[in-house]
């Protein structure tokens, strides 16, 4: 215990070290999970640890950064970290994400040049058996191909507020229409798709990126709705595609009730222990059809409760 309080007044130091801004209290509640008074017990140790600080206020928010560079010489970059991010730039390659992967890996680059040369050795030995010892499973299925130029393109324009014209290619027909959007954000999942606004329809759609085959930049900038939220538009669907928000419950048997416990089928999913030891999981979103696919995989060890159209559907691949 005494190594985790250390471990996480280090993090937070280096947290108050890395932020611009600095870290206000409420930051640090979010981050470690922790109250008020904790908060402000770990604020004052780092504190207390390293004196060279700043401390600005923002709208009546205090917030602390320690002075850049004073922690340096306490940083190390240990085999098991180096590992987790060869893992995600591996995961990176398989999800066809070959840009984000490539930056991943320069910046793997820069942190083995960081190493210091005392442990250097030591740390490549442990990394290199980390990576013969683990691995990803191969997901069957066919893997999206995204243009790095696409992607590096609506990077551009989302971080600039610029609107840009796409080249689309239709799923349903393979026909190719050109679209000018306001691009918010990407969203990765089964199909990594782009959230853009349409001025001419007053609507934000999904773009799935693999079809996205040019994007020319328009040089014509827009204002951002300051109520849209990413995730919020997310989790208004189960899947890919954006439907009408449904009430959804779903009863998992005794014998399934385990593992449906470590699925996180929605973030904003409830879960309810029922006498018998089945679960009832609900939450509010889109996507029927992706439902069923999913539940599918359930079998008998799953009945759905609500909505009526689900059911029905679910039933329907069943009989097949």
């Amino acid at each position: 215990m005494r190594y985790a309080k250390k471990g996480r007044l280090l993090k937070l130091a280096l947290r108050m070290q890395g932020s611009p801004g600095g870290i206000s209290l409420r930051d640090i509640e979010e981050e470690f999970g922790v109250g008020r008074r904790t908060a402000e017990r770990m604020r004052d140790a780092v504190l207390d640890l390293f004196p060279e600080k700043e401390v600005e206020t923002d709208e009546r928010t205090k917030r602390w950064r320690i002075l850049p560079g004073t922690l340096n010489p306490l940083i190390r970059f240990s085999a098991d970290e180096l590992a987790d991010l060869e893992a995600a730039i591996s995961l990176m390659r398989r999800e066809g994400l070959a840009g984000q992967a490539e930056g991943l890996s320069v910046l793997m680059a820069k942190l083995h040049a960081l190493q210091k040369p005392e442990v250097a050795p030591s740390v490549e030995t442990d990394l290199d058996a980390l990576l013969e010892a683990e691995g990803l499973a191969m997901r069957p299925g066919p893997r999206q191909t995204i243009r790095p130029e696409v992607l590096a393109g609506l990077r551009e324009a989302i971080k600039g507020c610029l609107k840009v014209k796409l080249l689309y290619r239709k799923r349903e027909d393979g026909s190719r229409v050109r679209r000018t959007v306001c691009p918010y954000g990407i969203l990765y999942g089964s199909r990594h798709r782009l959230v853009a606004y349409r001025e001419r329809e007053k609507t934000f759609r999904p773009y799935v990126l693999m079809n996205i085959e040019k994007v020319e930049p328009t040089g014509e900038a827009f204002e951002r709705q300051p109520d849209f939220s990413l995730q919020a538009y997310a989790e208004r669907s189960f899947g890919t595609y954006q439907d009408d928000p449904v009430d959804v419950v779903w009863k998992f048997s005794p014998e399934v009730a385990e593992d449906a416990r470590s699925f996180l089928f929605h973030p904003t999913q409830k879960l309810e222990e029922q006498r018998d030891g089945s679960l009832l999981v609900r939450f509010r979103a889109g996507g029927v059809l992706e439902m069923a696919w999913h539940l599918f995989t359930w079998g008998e060890g799953v009945e759905v409760v609500e909505p009526k159209k689900l059911k029905t559907l679910l039933t329907d691949l069943k009989r097949c």
